[in-house]
């Protein structure tokens, strides 16, 4: 089965269909297929691969366009990526990762007394990202957070 993101002229994601591999043998194909079922321009259907993720195939094959295509995603012609909404304003898109990256990097590691917390259920640490703050002061914006409190 193939995957196509149905895309505004805006780029934007509407949805996505499934089409059989008969009807899609080539992106062309089925982009014409889709264009005649729905009468929606060809040009506006593009390809997705269901197995990519953050530019990894979680089957071990070849990543494609960065990430499965969900709606409200964007369609990045230039770098072939479908990019989820924006999480944060000061957030940055990584192409590598096809993901978007906070300015301070990834969350700090968890203390090995909050690890034996979480595994013990007495509670369930992570840290969120917290714009406000990051605004306020650009040396913070990960904040600890007990999602059991």
């Amino acid at each position: 089965m193939a995957h196509f993101a149905k895309i505004s002229e805006q780029k934007i994601v509407l949805s996505v269909s499934v089409v059989s591999n008969k009807n899609a043998s080539t992106e062309q194909a089925g982009q014409t297929f889709l264009e005649n079922v729905h009468g929606w321009p060809a040009h506006l259907w593009i390809q997705t691969s269901y197995n990519t993720k953050a530019n990894t195939h979680k089957l071990g094959g070849t990543p494609f366009r960065g990430n499965y295509a969900g709606i409200g995603y964007t369609w990045d012609f230039e770098n072939q990526i479908f990019w989820r909404p924006q999480p944060h304003a000061s957030w940055t898109k990584d192409i590598s990762s096809a993901s978007w990256v906070s300015p301070l990097g990834d969350p700090p590691a968890l203390t090995s007394e909050q690890q034996s917390q979480n595994a013990a259920t007495t509670n369930h640490w992570i840290y969120k990202w917290d714009e406000d703050a990051y605004q306020a002061d650009n040396t913070t914006g990960w904040v600890l957070t007990d999602l059991q409190a």
